[in-house]
C-alpha cells in the first residue's frame, strides 16, 4: 500500500497519541498509584443518541439530484426562527467580528424553505382527502378523476420534495459560516481592543547581554532546525538532550496539576475525518487554511486536540447527572501557519509541529462561564507557578474565531524576542460546536406525570456547552522558560516545579567540548 501524501486543505486536522508519563521522583516512570490518587472515578456518560437527525429538523427521504450546491455532508441544529427573529443582532455581531457570513441569503433561503414546506404540506393534505374520498362508494367516472388527481398530486408532490431538499441542503451550506454571538462584555474591534483582564508579574531585569531561545538552544545543543529543515523543511525542529527532558517535564506536571482540579487525562487520535473539523466550527479561509489534509481520503491532521476531544461524545444525549464532563488531552498538533513570515514567528514561536496538552469541558449551558473562569485560573496559576509574567486579555470581537462565544488569551514576556507572546487561550464556545456535533443532554427531572396514563414524561434534551482552553503548548513554554531563565555564564536553571520530573535536573549547562 503507498503512502497518503499530504495537501493544503480547506477545512481542520488529526490523530497520533503518545503515553509517555514521568512520575514527579528522581528516574522514575510514573505508577499506578499516581493515577489512583488523581484520576477521577468515571461518571455514567450516557446515552448514546438515535441518529444526528434528531437533533435537525425532518428531511424527506426522496434524495436530491444534481444541484449546482454541493450536498452538506453533516446538518446542524441550528436555530433558524431565531435568526430570523433577531436579525439585527445576528447583522451586527457579524459585521463586529469581520465575517464574511451571508445572512440576506440565509433568511431569504429559510424563508423559501418555509413557504415551500408550507406547500408540501399543503399537498399532503390534498392527497390524504383524495384518499379518504375513495374509501367510499363512488360512480366509475368519480373513482376515475380521483384516482388522476391522486397521481397528479403524488408527481407535483415528489418535484416539491426534491426541490425541498436541495432548499435546506443550500441552506445548511450558507448558514454554517455564521458565527457565533458574542458575550455582550467583548470589546468591540480588531486585536489592538482587547482589554487587560489582569497582568502577573514584572519583566526580568538582566545584568548582561541576553540570548534569544535560538541562540541559547544552540550554544546549550538542545534545538537543531537546520537538521529539521533537511528532513522535512522549514518550520521544523528537533529536541535534544536537557530539551527532550524538559518537553516531558512541561507535559507531566501540568498533567498532574490540571488532574487535581478533576479532569481526565487522555491522548487523542491526531489524524479525524474533516467532516468532525467542521463541525466544530472550524472555517478556513481563502488560502491561508492551517489545515493539512490527507490526499485521496476525508481526513486530515488536527491543529489541536479540541478536534478529537469534542468528537468523543458525538451524536449523543448525556445524562445530566454525568455532567461536567472535564478532558485534559495530550496530542501532537499540525499547522500550516500559512501566511505567517517575520521575525516575529521565528524559532519555536510558530512551528508546523508541535506537543500540547488541551483542557475541554462539556456542562450545562448555565455553567459554562463558571467553567470559563475556572480555565483561565487554571491557566493563570500553570504560568505563575513557572514565574512567568504574562497578561490575561478579554480579546475584541474581531480576533474571535467563529465558534468562541468569548476568549481570553494569556500572552507571556519573552525577553529574547522582546515582547510579549501568546502561550495559551481559553475559549466558551455555548452550544455553537454541540449544535454541529449533536451532543444533547437530558435534565434529570422528568415533566409532570399525565393524569390518565400515569407515565412520567422524559424533559427534551438539551445542547451542551463546550469549552476549551490551553494549558501547555511546548514550544512557546520553551522559549519563555529558556529566555527568561538564562543565566551569565550561558546556562539555563529550570523551574522549581519541573525538576522532579526531569530527574531532579536543575541546570541546563553549556557542553563540554
Amino acid at each position: 500500500m503507498g503512502l497518503h501524501t499530504l495537501r493544503l486543505a480547506t477545512v481542520p486536522m488529526t490523530q497520533f497519541s503518545s503515553r509517555l508519563f514521568l512520575k514527579p521522583f528522581p528516574n522514575t516512570l510514573l505508577t499506578l498509584g499516581f493515577f489512583s490518587r488523581h484520576v477521577q472515578p468515571r461518571k455514567p456518560f450516557l446515552v448514546r443518541a438515535f441518529s444526528a437527525s434528531a437533533a435537525v429538523q425532518d428531511v424527506p427521504a426522496t434524495q436530491a439530484s444534481d444541484s449546482s450546491v454541493a450536498r452538506p455532508q453533516w446538518k446542524a441544529a441550528i436555530d433558524f426562527k431565531w435568526i430570523r427573529d433577531n436579525k439585527e443582532a445576528v447583522e451586527i455581531n457579524i459585521k463586529n467580528r469581520n465575517s464574511n457570513a451571508n445572512l440576506e441569503a440565509v433568511l431569504e433561503l429559510y424563508e423559501n424553505m418555509v413557504n415551500l414546506q408550507k406547500e408540501v404540506e399543503g399537498i399532503r393534505e390534498e392527497r390524504n382527502n383524495v384518499a379518504k374520498k375513495m374509501k367510499g362508494k363512488l360512480e366509475p367516472s368519480e373513482r376515475e378523476r380521483l384516482v388522476e388527481e391522486g397521481k397528479n398530486l403524488k408527481e407535483s408532490l415528489v418535484t416539491l420534495e426534491e426541490e425541498l431538499v436541495k432548499l435546506r441542503d443550500e441552506l445548511q451550506h450558507v448558514a454554517q459560516s455564521i458565527p457565533n454571538m458574542t458575550h455582550p462584555d467583548v470589546p468591540v474591534g480588531g486585536e489592538d481592543s482587547s482589554a487587560i483582564r489582569k497582568e502577573v508579574g514584572s519583566p526580568r531585569e538582566f545584568s548582561f547581554p541576553i540570548k534569544d531561545h535560538l541562540q541559547l538552544g544552540k550554544d546549550l545543543d538542545l534545538i537543531d532546525f537546520d537538521s529539521a529543515a533537511e528532513v522535512s523543511g522549514s518550520k521544523f525542529f528537533y529536541l535534544k538532550n536537557e530539551a527532550v527532558l524538559l518537553e516531558m517535564a512541561l507535559l507531566n506536571w501540568t498533567l498532574s496539576e490540571v488532574m487535581k482540579k478533576g479532569f481526565t487525562p487522555l491522548t487523542t487520535p491526531e489524524i479525524v475525518r474533516s467532516s468532525l473539523v467542521e463541525k466544530c466550527g472550524f472555517q478556513p479561509r481563502g488560502d491561508n487554511t492551517q489545515v493539512y489534509s490527507i490526499d485521496g481520503t476525508d481526513q486530515c491532521l488536527i491543529g489541536t486536540a479540541e478536534i478529537p476531544v469534542g468528537g468523543i461524545h458525538m451524536d449523543s444525549i448525556l445524562l445530566e447527572s454525568a455532567l461536567p464532563l472535564k478532558y485534559i488531552a495530550f496530542s501532537h498538533c499540525f499547522r500550516t501557519e500559512a501566511g505567517a513570515a517575520g521575525a516575529a514567528t521565528k524559532g519555536l514561536y510558530r512551528v508546523h509541529q508541535f506537543s500540547k496538552a488541551e483542557m475541554f469541558v462539556l456542562c450545562r449551558p448555565e455553567d459554562s462561564e463558571t467553567f470559563h473562569d475556572e480555565l483561565i485560573q487554571i491557566e493563570e496559576d500553570l504560568f505563575a507557578s513557572l514565574g512567568l509574567h504574562f497578561k490575561t486579555l478579554d480579546m475584541a470581537t474581531a480576533d474571535l474565531g467563529a465558534p468562541a462565544y468569548r476568549k481570553f488569551d494569556i500572552e507571556a514576556w519573552m525577553p529574547g524576542l522582546g515582547r510579549f507572546g501568546e502561550v495559551s487561550s481559553a475559549s466558551n464556545c455555548t452550544d455553537y460546536q454541540s449544535r454541529r456535533l449533536g451532543i444533547r443532554y437530558r435534565p434529570s427531572e422528568p415533566l409532570q406525570a399525565e393524569p390518565k396514563k400515569g407515565k412520567a414524561n422524559l424533559p427534551a434534551p438539551k445542547f451542551v456547552h463546550t469549552l476549551n482552553a490551553t494549558a501547555c503548548a511546548v514550544p512557546r513554554m520553551m522559549v519563555c522558560l529558556l529566555e527568561n531563565y538564562q543565566q551569565e555564564d550561558g546556562s539555563v536553571v529550570i523551574p522549581e516545579p519541573l525538576r522532579p520530573f526531569m530527574g531532579g535536573i536543575e541546570l541546563i549547562k553549556p557542553k563540554l567540548r
